[in-house]
């Protein structure tokens, strides 16, 4: 019995044994659902060594050799049944499903690039329209486990995160829900150590869209010249640095590189650098499921190649924004705003790509506010028209512009004031008539003025501005004189030389006054030379000093000539 129970206990091991060791397909980094795009592995587990394994796709053998079998970009041909062998044992099946569509989520590069220097980091967003509470992000490096990076995220539809150090040749980021039945896309980052790198945009390329490929000197923008090659074909030689594929068909796969001719801007002498960048392989996908947008009434979305259960979200953007999710889920809508309009078909865990886009441009058509504008318009038109109409009509007017005053008459002795007319015929505005002291009637000759006059005042009389030896040809002025005043009398300034053709002129008299009497003004030597002499006043008694006279001998030929002469103090 006892050597019974040791043999039965042999053959449990032995079954342990071969179950432990049993081949098994397994994928890496462990994704639920794969969509077109993805980077996965298939390993085949408990296989010794790294070669030697026979892979089979669908039952049939494929010439993949390794133990892990790299998927770079996955397409929807790639669904179906995967086995491997090893010494004889062949794993169980392996099914996998591509999606032709694209993930609920969307992750995106914020800061950095798909190929960045090693050590360096990157700055990631995570968008989802239906939010982000409870989400997580992966990372995953090849040979290695795949990590979690947990977010504290409450009614928030985007988070933006950095990345730790980029120490391996390529890693995976991607984010899903607690339940990981719904993710974004995936963000490869690759590393490089050369001072220079080929980037791609997008990443991985899509058939029918543009791609560009960008050769990046780093810490410096001033690169002189650029060569692309596609394996050792040159494909671009010129000074930009960027390259171009406007329509990326399956033949666009390939390894690429770039080499550049740089240097610095705090490089001030010394030639310049010249580096090649490592090569990058380019990988092609098959452009995801789409919607399309048509116009009629309204503007209405489809999807043909679509499930029946699926429902639409409506974007809509101005010029160079982000797109924004506007309107309800329904297939139609009605655009309310200016702007650019797309759809997407929506199913519980994925999208198809962004239809082909629609530009609206407003109508306002409402009847009211064309009578309003109308209005407005009209008013304006009508103020303009009244403004320029009187400023025509002030610009015409031929009525005087300007009005003066003129005492009326010194005997009403009020302060009544005639207006000053401007004289009939006069072609210019600045034109006016001599002023009338006198009443109608008077006859006056031209230039003749009368002072005012003040009577009847306790300081004095003003006395007249008169005329003298008008005859002769020149006007004499009277001066004002002021009589009974304490301080002096005022005498008047008479015409000197009339006869000479030239007006002499007495000074204003001061009588009675401590500080002196102010002496005439006269015309000396007119006759002699046709010019006046001029007497200065003095001021006698002053502690300041003499006035003395100033004469011109005009007669002499000579400009002037100052005479000094003293006048005797009044007595």
């Amino acid at each position: 019995m006892g050597g019974g129970k040791h043999l039965l206990l042999l053959a449990v091991f032995v079954l342990l044994e071969r179950c432990h060791g049993q081949t098994a397909v397994s994928m890496l980094p462990g994704l639920k659902m794969v969509f077109s795009g993805d980077l996965f592995y298939l390993s085949c587990d408990n296989s010794a060594g790294e070669s030697g394994v026979k892979w089979y796709f669908n039952n049939k053998e494929e010439k993949q050799t390794n133990k892990t079998w790299k998927f770079a970009v996955a397409s929807p041909k790639h669904s179906g049944s995967y086995q491997c062998e090893r010494n004889g044992q062949k794993s169980g099946d392996f099914n996998l499903d591509v999606m032709d569509f694209n993930p609920s989520a969307s992750l995106t590069i914020k800061t950095g690039h798909p190929v960045m220097q090693y050590g360096h980091s990157v700055m990631l967003q995570l968008d989802n329209e239906d939010g982000l509470e409870g989400w997580v992000c992966w990372v995953y490096r090849e040979g290695t486990k795949t990590k979690k990076i947990k977010f504290k995220l409450e009614n928030r539809d985007h988070v933006v995160f950095q990345t730790t150090r980029l120490e391996v040749p390529e890693t995976i980021f991607w984010c899903t829900d607690k339940s990981q039945n719904e993710r974004s896309n995936q963000i490869i980052v690759r590393t490089s150590a050369q001072d220079i790198s080929l980037e791609m945009y997008p990443f991985p390329a899509v058939v029918g869209e543009t791609l560009t490929l960008k050769c990046i000197a780093w810490g410096t923008d001033q690169i002189s010249k650029t060569v692309f090659y596609k394996g050792d074909t040159i494909i671009m030689h010129d000074a930009k640095s960027t390259y171009s594929i406007t329509k990326v068909s399956e033949s666009t796969q390939g390894p690429y590189r770039c080499d550049a001719t740089y240097t610095h801007k705090a490089r001030t002498s010394g030639p310049e650098y010249h580096r090649v960048s490592d090569i990058q392989d380019v990988f092609v996908k098959e452009p995801p499921i789409k919607a399309v947008l048509s116009e009629g009434n309204g503007l209405s979305c489809s999807c043909q190649r679509c499930p029946p259960n699926v429902s639409y979200h409506w974007y809509h953007k101005n010029d160079d924004q982000l797109w924004e999710l506007t309107g309800s889920p329904s297939s139609n809508m009605t655009p309310q705003k200016r702007g650019t309009y797309a759809c997407k078909a929506v199913l519980n865990n994925m999208r198809s790509a962004l239809s082909n886009s629609y530009n609206f441009q407003t109508n306002n058509s409402n009847p009211i506010v064309i009578v309003i504008c109308l209005f407005v318009v009209g008013l304006l038109a009508v103020v303009i028209a009244l403004a320029l109409y009187y400023q025509r009509k002030k610009r015409n007017n031929t009525s005087p512009i300007y009005e003066d005053v003129a005492l009326s008459s010194r005997d009403t002795g009020d302060n009544r004031y005639d207006v000053l007319q401007k004289v009939p015929g006069a072609k210019r505005e600045a034109e006016y008539d001599t002023l009338h002291p006198q009443p109608p009637g008077r006859e006056k000759k031209g230039g003749e003025y009368e002072a005012l006059k003040k009577e009847e005042m306790k300081e004095g009389v003003y006395h007249t501005l008169g005329a003298e030896g008008a005859a002769r040809g020149e006007g004499g002025y009277e001066a004002l004189k002021k009589e009974g005043m304490k301080e002096g009398v005022y005498h008047s300034l008479g015409a000197e030389g009339a006869a000479r053709g030239e007006g002499g002129y007495e000074a204003l008299k001061k009588e009675g006054m401590k500080e002196g009497v102010y002496h005439s003004l006269g015309a000396e030597g007119a006759a002699a030379g046709g010019e006046g002499g001029y007497e200065a006043l003095k001021k006698e008694g002053m502690k300041e000093g003499v006035y003395n006279t100033l004469r011109e001998g005009a007669g002499a030929g000579q400009e002037g000539e100052a005479i000094a002469e003293n006048k005797d103090k009044d007595k």
